[in-house]
């Protein structure tokens, strides 16, 4: 699926045509630093029935979110350099014990990721717009 964002409320029209579409409970979220992802992220959980303040994990590595469909994990991967200091955090638990699991910056965990079902976006900046690509 493809769309493009001109807008920040356009962020609502994807947010309605991907969501039905989620069967698994791992969503990688790739593109270039501000492309968009915590806002993305903010849209998806709050129409998840969550009142929570997202924030980008950058610091905290993770963010939980509680929604009456259950715990969402919110991962910035940004900062840990290997898979075993993705290892170290604990991410095995939150994958088995999650609703969803968002998680920018995957690349450093790809390769473990890709073992398990998930769904992946792609933001991409053109001028003042965003592209978005899902899978």
């Amino acid at each position: 699926m493809k769309f493009k964002i001109d807008k920040i409320e356009d962020w609502q029209k994807v947010i309605d045509e991907i969501l039905p579409e989620i069967k698994h409970n791992i969503l990688l979220l790739k593109g270039n630093l501000g492309a968009g992802k915590t806002t993305f992220t903010q849209f998806l959980v709050k129409n998840l029935g969550s009142s929570a303040e997202v924030s980008s994990p950058t610091y905290a590595i993770v963010n939980e979110y509680d929604t009456p469909k259950g715990n969402i994990f919110h991962f910035d991967l940004y900062r840990l350099k290997n898979a075993r200091e993705v290892d170290d955090i604990g991410i095995d638990e939150y994958l088995d014990n999650a609703f969803l699991c968002v998680i920018e910056w995957p690349e450093v965990y790809e390769y473990e990721l890709s073992q398990s079902p998930h769904h992946e976006m792609r933001i991409e900046s053109e001028g003042n717009s965003r592209v978005v690509n899902f899978r």
